[in-house]
């Protein structure tokens, strides 16, 4: 591999006018490129090479080798090539050098008239990252395409941005400029992963009144949307009437049924596979497992297992294994899980050791569950939360605090619980133990009537599951403002009595959460659906649609 300082040796000296052209961004800055070159390495002439360059630059945060190769880039009229032009505005962000960033993207607009290459840009700042910088570059474009469109709406998408994306799509209708099916492909994506139903049939709508070709990724698009909007029964609608010649659409329809325990369904969809004459891949087997697990299926998801390997050649990945692993592990088979972690082939990733952690923490496993927690070498906050989780369900409280001060030396923070529905078209998004909302007194009055009438109904707050060790009232009080319950108050406060309430999370439900809406469901006599990190649980009279098990 070639170091990084020998890269950056050159033969000669850089003449006056390459200097004068680094001023453009930066007229303070002396530079000095007149280092002797070693014949056996590369001379900095490959814009690949000097790509690789910027990568160690910004990974590294080496702002003075970074101006360098800068510099070089001018020279050799490498200066706005897309990918470099993306590679040196991530690494002067990355070394907090935004105004030196600011400047490239201006010497771009000085240099680049071409609309392709501007599109090209746009995508690489994209693909690196840097969607602030993209919108700057795409909003001082003076001339835009549908594929600046759909590179900016396809970015955010990409990104985890899709509040931004749709906010784009509406511009991009508004300008008048025509969507085509990449479009709507990463439209429909971002309609999915918010799980915005009234986004969700606007965007369909038009679809349909555009008169787009419904193919099989927009076909398989829009099953996933509908799935992960909460409307399964339209997710079998479109599958049933739409494009299934391809694996991928009922790939889609697999994993919708899956992520709604639906695994009866998912099992269903996939015997019809071999009467359409459509043959099962590695993607289809994630999909029939996940609903396996989801629902307790041992035997089953064994038999999948088996299947995949034997009747159609298809060895497993990583991801099988994972799959495997979180079904035996929710079901109690902890040591066949871990048994089949040692028998792999493949050395088991970290999503595995995970998988395994979070079944030790359900069943109370601790010394398997250190075994998990030596093997994650990067611990993130879900680890220690598990860990820790599973320590004070066993009231071992030092153990707790150990690794709560593991945490806090680590700066490790544990990731905020967030909630979110959508009412009227606009999303309101709520924290735990959040007080900024305009609208909090109201909802904690509300919130506290339905604890009251929840208590009085059976429920007992779970405050074992309050990583500290205080007082039964001070857990209690930690548990009453998670952030699902603030977004259900909020939807009863602004929806009329009997309609359906759509909860979306970016975690794992709580059992406490879960066991309150079970009651809350009951006395307000509503479907309250939740959305969380794993799956789809329908709450209806007391009852939720996973049993429990989840």
């Amino acid at each position: 591999m070639i170091k990084l300082t020998h890269l950056l040796t050159v033969t000669n000296k850089l003449p006056h006018s390459s200097k004068s052209c680094y001023s453009i961004w930066n007229p303070n800055r002396s530079l000095s490129l007149s280092s002797p070159f070693h014949s056996h390495y590369y001379s900095l002439t490959d814009h690949r090479v000097l790509h690789r360059v910027l990568e160690q630059c910004r990974v590294s945060r080496d702002s003075k080798t970074a101006a360098k190769t800068h510099a070089r880039l001018v020279v050799l009229g490498y200066a706005t090539y897309p990918s470099l032009v993306s590679s040196l505005v991530s690494t002067y962000a990355n070394c907090h050098l935004p105004h030196i960033a600011n400047h490239v993207v201006h010497h771009v607009f000085t240099r680049v008239s071409n609309l392709f290459n501007m599109n090209l840009i746009l995508e690489r700042l994209m693909k690196v990252g840097q969607c602030g910088v993209a919108k700057k570059v795409f909003v001082k474009m003076p001339v835009r395409d549908v594929v600046s469109w759909n590179t900016m709406i396809g970015g955010y998408v990409k990104n985890s941005r899709v509040v931004d994306a749709l906010s784009i799509f509406r511009g991009m209708l508004n300008a008048k400029v025509e969507p085509d099916g990449f479009t709507f492909a990463s439209v429909v994506t971002a309609c999915a992963r918010l799980g915005a139903l009234a986004n969700a049939k606007w965007v369909h709508t038009l679809m349909v009144e555009k008169r787009i070709e419904l193919n099989y990724i927009l076909s398989a698009a829009l099953i996933d949307m509908y799935a992960k909007c909460g409307r399964i029964d339209v997710s079998k609608c479109v599958f049933e009437d739409g494009v299934r010649n391809h694996v991928s659409v009922w790939n889609a329809m697999i994993n919708g049924l899956a992520i709604h325990g639906l695994a009866l369904d998912a099992a269903a969809v996939f015997s019809r596979m071999e009467m359409e004459n459509v043959s099962p891949d590695s993607v289809t087997f994630i999909g029939i497992l996940i609903a396996c697990s989801h629902c307790g299926l041992v035997e089953e998801g064994r038999k999948y297992f088996d299947m995949m390997q034997n009747q159609f050649l298809i060895q497993p990945q990583l991801e099988h294994y994972g799959t495997m692993v979180d079904l035996l592990g929710r079901s109690g088979l902890l040591d066949d899980a871990y048994d089949m972690i040692k028998a792999m082939p493949i050395e088991p990733d970290v999503v595995i050791w995970r998988a395994l952690l979070s079944a030790c923490r359900n069943h109370r496993k601790k010394e398997l569950g250190e075994v998990a927690i030596a093997n994650i070498s990067r611990l993130e906050s879900g680890d220690f939360v598990l860990l820790s989780n599973m320590y004070c369900s066993l009231k071992n409280w030092d153990s707790a605090e150990r690794v709560r001060q593991m945490m806090k030396k680590g700066g490790v923070h544990k990731k905020q619980g967030k909630s979110w529905i959508e009412l009227g078209g606009s999303i309101h998004q709520f924290k735990a133990a959040n007080h900024s909302h305009a609208e909090m007194k109201a909802i904690y009055s509300v919130l506290e009537g339905l604890n009251q009438r929840a208590k009085l109904e059976g429920f007992a707050p779970m405050t074992e599951l309050v990583l500290m060790d205080v007082s039964e009232e001070e857990k209690e009080e930690n548990l009453n403002f998670h952030s699902e319950k603030l977004a259900l108050v909020y939807a009863v406060l602004k929806t009329s009595p009997g309609t359906k309430i759509r909860i979306f999370k970016n975690l794992r439900i709580c059992q406490d959460c879960h066991n309150w809406i079970k009651i809350v469901s009951r006395i307000l006599n509503r479907e309250i659906i939740v959305r969380d990190r794993i799956r789809f649980h329908q709450f209806e009279g007391g009852f939720c649609s996973c049993r429990d098990y989840w």
